[in-house]
């Protein structure tokens, strides 16, 4: 059994986002608002969520635009305070994603007992927020020494807003990075949050990798979702939740209901 399995108790989890208002330090925060309506409206999504049926719970500072390759520290302290605020409710597994920055989610999760991470910890791009460089080994070693060596990490391979610099094919990419890396899985992305993915790449990176767990990471909808799901092993969903399918809004249990409505037949299927 993979950790997968352990974790969620289903084939082909779907993990759910609960995307963040804009943080103190964002350009985009509501200082009259403050953080208390940060928090309700998390509490808002969550229980949306729930309700709706996912298997988990990433909570991510998507409206933090324009998004740090390295965040400040108040990110950290903010998501951390939403989290813990928050814990009381939560009856599924939850991760954290603090964009872009691995060493922060790692540091997020290990203070809140998240179960997984989701960033990018690999490779150099060029993008909208620059030239984009990691240090994967550094943040593995991280990880441990704050003796968060039972977080999951989940490799996003293909960013989005970016494009690896070297000229490498994406099954170069996913095979170097297994076997160099370690990864607990990896997610494939569309260009933006709510941009489908390309179902070819998927397929090609989950032939590469083989017992590697590999999500459909951006751009899942209801009638795309089970041919994603046929290639991989699970899902992370954000904007196709949202009221109108759109990103800026909040979670529409309804929604989320009919999707996952979707998931449980098609499980059922595979047994």
């Amino acid at each position: 059994m993979n950790w997968l399995n352990e974790l969620f108790h289903e084939k082909k989890p779907i993990i759910g986002m609960c995307h963040l208002q804009a943080l103190p330090g964002d350009p985009r925060y509501d200082k009259k608002l403050g953080m208390k309506w940060v928090v309700d409206k998390a509490i808002t999504d969550v229980n949306a969520l729930q309700d709706g049926g996912v298997d988990a719970i990433m909570f991510s500072n998507e409206y933090s635009l324009p998004y740090l390759t390295k965040v400040n520290p108040e990110t950290v302290a903010a998501m951390s305070r939403v989290i813990g605020e928050l814990k009381h409710i939560l009856k599924i597994p939850f991760g954290v994603d603090c964009l872009w920055d691995p060493y922060a989610s790692i540091d997020i999760a290990a203070a809140t007992e998240g179960k997984f991470v989701r960033e990018v910890f690999t490779g150099v791009y060029a993008s909208d927020f620059g030239l984009w460089n990691t240090n994967c080994g550094e943040a593995v070693r991280h990880q441990y020494e704050i003796g968060a060596e039972n977080v999951k990490l989940i490799f996003n391979i293909v960013p989005e807003a970016a494009k690896y610099l070297a000229d490498r094919e994406i099954e170069s990419i996913a095979t170097t990075t297994v076997f160099n890396c370690k990864p607990d899985a990896l997610c494939i992305s569309g260009a933006t949050a709510g941009k489908a993915i390309d179902h070819e790449i998927l397929k090609r990176v989950k032939s590469a990798v083989g017992d590697t767990i590999v999500f459909a990471n951006t751009g899942c909808r209801s009638n795309t979702i089970e041919n994603l799901l046929k290639i991989a092993d699970g899902a992370i969903v954000g904007t196709t939740f949202k009221i109108d399918g759109k990103f800026e809004n909040a979670v529409d249990c309804n929604r989320v209901k009919e999707f996952m409505e979707i998931v449980k037949k098609f499980r059922k299927a595979l047994l």
